[in-house]
């Protein structure tokens, strides 16, 4: 896979996903009778991922996600095409998945992989009439996300593509709005750069750091899905930051000694992280619960990094 698509129409309520990536087999399943793509969007416990001892670095689990937004949609469509077959495959539900429509299938002359996912919310059970701006923000948010945190795609949005490129780029743009809305705040009062450092630890770990203002503040990722409220991953570098700060410190100055929640209080930590099969609090994805022996890999922040900052 080397490029996203997202579409985002306020006015019409449509929101459609593209990726580049491998087809769905568009084949009749062994056991089931029906097509692969029905089986996999119109069909509940019907996901192949179930298996704790695979390793994956991928976010969903049990395959809940395509399907509920199935289910909370009014028109769900789903379109692939599939290079082994030489087919392309199109299949719409409308009614909250109650009514699922035959599958069109036609040639793939031009031996096409891609997959798109079109879909119109059922407002009315979230208690909305149209898709605010709130709403349509945290969407956005989601693109860049993506952007800058998948390696090596090209990523749209509204068929314009995101010039964040990589995961320290997503970093800088994120401080210098934080940057802006600080000034906005005070009244216009030009607020100071905030210093990044960052780092490749390993091909799953990324990491930045910069100093907060009084109170820890963390944005980490992992598998590229946001988790707002941190968890096992952020803490794990946080500690080995901590630890290489105290070590500064008493260095530079013996009789200042320095406590651990003093020098998490003014840490602003990002966090990419690759973590096999990972587990998380709920559905929503918002806190990491893997332990670290199961992170799959060992991110070491060394004593160099803090001297990047002197």
């Amino acid at each position: 896979m080397d490029t996203i698509k997202v579409s985002i129409d306020i006015e019409e309520n449509i929101i459609s996903v593209y990726n580049s990536g491998r087809g769905i087999p568009i084949e009749i399943h062994s056991q089931e009778k029906i097509y692969i793509p029905e089986l996999i969007f119109g069909h509940l416990l019907s996901s192949s991922n179930y298996d704790d001892d695979e390793k994956k670095l991928t976010g969903g689990r049990n395959g809940f996600g395509a399907k509920l937004a199935n289910i909370y949609s009014l028109e769900f469509t789903v379109e692939t095409a599939d290079k082994n077959s030489g087919q392309k495959y199109k299949q719409t539900w409308m009614n909250n998945m109650g009514t699922c429509g035959k599958p069109k299938i036609t040639k793939n002359s031009k031996n096409e992989e891609w997959t798109k996912i079109t879909f119109k919310p059922d407002l009315r059970r979230f208690g909305m009439n149209s898709i605010d701006e709130d709403t349509a923000g945290l969407l956005r948010k989601r693109v860049y996300d993506i952007a800058g945190t998948v390696k090596d795609i090209k990523v749209y949005l509204n068929d314009e593509r995101l010039k964040v490129k990589s995961f320290k780029q997503y970093v800088e743009m994120y401080l210098e709005s934080a940057q802006a809305e600080a000034t906005e705040t005070s009244g216009g009062a030009a607020q100071p750069k905030n210093q990044i450092i960052y780092e490749r630890l390993n091909d799953r770990w990324e990491i930045a750091f910069a100093v907060s203002d009084g109170s820890f503040q963390q944005v980490s990722f992992a598998n590229s899905i946001s988790t707002f409220k941190g968890g096992n991953h952020v803490h794990y570098i946080a500690d080995q930051l901590s630890k290489h700060i105290m070590t500064a410190v008493a260095k530079k100055n013996k009789s200042a000694p320095v406590k651990p929640a003093q020098i998490r209080n003014h840490m602003w930590l990002f966090v990419n992280a690759l973590i096999e099969n990972p587990t998380f609090d709920s559905q929503t994805k918002e806190t990491l619960t893997s332990p670290s022996s199961k992170f799959g890999s060992k991110p070491t922040v060394k004593e160099d990094f803090i001297k990047k900052g002197e």
